[in-house]
């Protein structure tokens, strides 16, 4: 039988209150695969619109842990998130669209406790010629980030890691259009957990 190492124990309890945190009935998320080769311990988790008719919006969020630590990290707890969000057209157009995105990111970690904040936007617009001149032009938005949580000198996050799943949601409810609901309110209807 193996022994539980404290690192694994550190891990599991990040985990834990991970998968407990009360999301918004509108969005639905997914425990997937996680990345099994850029750290020892894993998680990760998708979202989409619980409406199966929207697809206004999507993401990835992702928690690595190693418990040696990784120098471009500055930790040992990785936090990594993917976001796209439809827009219309004359927004994709606009310069700001990127700076704004990237708000949305800075917006949703201001309360977190985190170092080594980085990630890039990419914009995407499509406009149909010819036969297909009758299609609707569409585009996105694709916002990529990744931060480090502070730790205390035992290794243990500052933050309790639930808070970092919620910036992430924050940052969905910013490119979806959702109407952010108030700290310490839980929607009626739990968020879907599928996996």
């Amino acid at each position: 039988m193996r022994t539980v190492t404290s690192q694994a124990e550190t891990f599991t309890s990040a985990v834990e209150k991970i998968r407990a945190v009360a999301l918004r009935a509108d969005i639905s998320v997914t425990e997937v695969p996680a990345p099994s080769r850029l750290a020892p311990f894993a998680l990760a988790m998708t979202a989409e619109p619980t409406d199966l008719d929207d697809d206004s919006f999507s993401g990835r969020f992702v928690l690595l842990h190693d418990p040696d630590g990784v120098d471009e990290w500055a930790g040992t707890f990785r936090v990594v998130v993917f976001f796209r969000a439809a827009l219309e057209p004359d927004v994709l157009n606009d310069e700001l669209v990127r700076p704004v995105a990237w708000s949305w990111v800075t917006e949703s970690t201001t309360n977190l406790r985190i170092t080594e904040l980085g990630g890039t936007v990419t914009t995407n617009f499509g406009e149909s010629f010819g036969s297909l001149s009758d299609r609707p032009s569409d585009g996105f938005v694709e916002v990529r980030s990744s931060w480090t949580p502070e730790e205390s000198a035992t290794g243990q996050p500052l933050d309790d890691l639930a808070m970092h799943l919620n910036a992430w949601v924050s940052c969905m409810e910013f490119a979806g259009g959702l109407t952010p609901i108030p700290a310490g309110v839980v929607h009626v209807n739990a968020a879907r957990r599928r996996g």
